[in-house]
């Protein structure tokens, strides 16, 4: 069975091909899959650089998605034949937050999807949405739910809500798409007048180029008419806080899913107190709430945005093209 390995001490050049055991037949409470899809995210490409360290040998890509071959012995929920999607985190399947680290998150702790088969207990996977191809599947499992999280389950996303997304990246064009299908209005940023228009063409009302106008804080605010927005999908970090405390209303939600400009920094704490806004750092979610999200997608006609798509030898070329930082939407990679 080929699989795709990194080796110490990691970096891009170190993504090699592998013949592995074929993983066998599902055990009481397994599903086999024969996987065919997954995305790249930027933990993926962070553990593949070697910034989050993780075993030699460790089978990459934290999303999966593919067609269940075989059910161990227990297994309602699934058939042979039924397209599934992996969990980002596999032992959280409901309720509150239990996991703080990577310990157990595919492509990181344990091996990943990039592989072509795997046996795992069927409550690590969920069903795919309807139609879906395995890429698109794939989508949903981390920066999907993210969004789908932070603006539905934590921020409880409404009619007529505004909100703020930093960038063009899958969790923020997840997170455009999310907040048009409940109807809200979206602000949106990016470095690439192109990119905003594609974000214009897809829904947002109101887009920025934060290159042109580094005090972009206040320009969204006045588009609220001063109020600031509701919601703030907050990836960059530290170095983009500020102006999203500048953004955000008195009493709004900023949700920190993202350190893109680095692990830590300054915060305007006067600022953010005057605010009195709710600062919220979450990691993805439950398979509770990613089979909430999978029904939403289910009753709404969305299908993610794949910006590229590269067979799975291909591996290191598809996070050289993540690192490139052109894309917009998800990358996915196909077998």
């Amino acid at each position: 069975m080929k699989a795709m390995a990194l080796r110490a001490p990691a970096g891009l050049d170190r993504i090699v091909a592998e013949d592995h055991p074929d993983p066998g037949r599902p055990g009481p409470g397994e599903i086999r899959v024969a996987l065919h899809g997954a995305s790249l995210n930027f933990h993926d490409l962070a553990v593949a650089k070697g910034q989050m360290k993780t075993e030699d040998g460790r089978i990459l890509l934290a999303d999966g998605a593919g067609i269940v071959e075989s059910v161990g012995k227990g297994v309602a929920e699934f058939t042979p034949g039924d397209m599934v999607v992996s969990c980002f985190f596999p032992d959280w399947q409901d309720g509150s937050p239990t996991v703080g680290d990577f310990a157990r998150t595919p492509g990181d702790g344990i091996d990943g999807f990039a592989q072509e088969s795997v046996v795992l207990p069927a409550t690590a996977f969920t069903r795919a949405p309807k139609g879906y191809d395995a890429v698109e599947a794939a989508a949903i499992t981390t920066a999907g739910l993210t969004a789908w999280r932070a603006l539905v389950g934590d921020a409880h996303l409404k009619a007529g809500d505004t909100v703020l997304l930093l960038g063009t990246g899958g969790v923020s064009v997840w997170a455009l798409q999310i907040a048009k299908m409940f109807g809200a209005s979206v602000a949106i940023t990016s470095s690439s007048d192109e990119k905003l228009e594609r974000a214009r063409s897809m829904g947002a009302d109101f887009t920025l180029n934060y290159r042109a106008e580094p005090e972009w804080g206040r320009r969204v605010r006045d588009w609220t008419g001063g109020r600031g927005v509701d919601h703030v999908i907050e990836v960059g970090g530290p170095g983009t806080l500020a102006q999203s405390i500048e953004a955000v209303r008195i009493g709004g939600h900023i949700a920190l899913i993202g350190v893109l400009t680095g692990f830590s920094g300054e915060i305007p704490t006067g600022a953010f107190m005057t605010k009195q806004a709710k600062l919220q750092g979450l990691i993805v979610g439950s398979r509770r709430q990613q089979q909430e999200f999978v029904r939403a997608l289910d009753a709404n006609a969305i299908r993610p945005v794949i910006d590229r798509r590269f067979p799975l030898a291909d591996l290191a070329s598809a996070f050289r093209h993540e690192e490139g930082a052109s894309h917009f939407g998800k990358i996915g990679v196909e077998w």
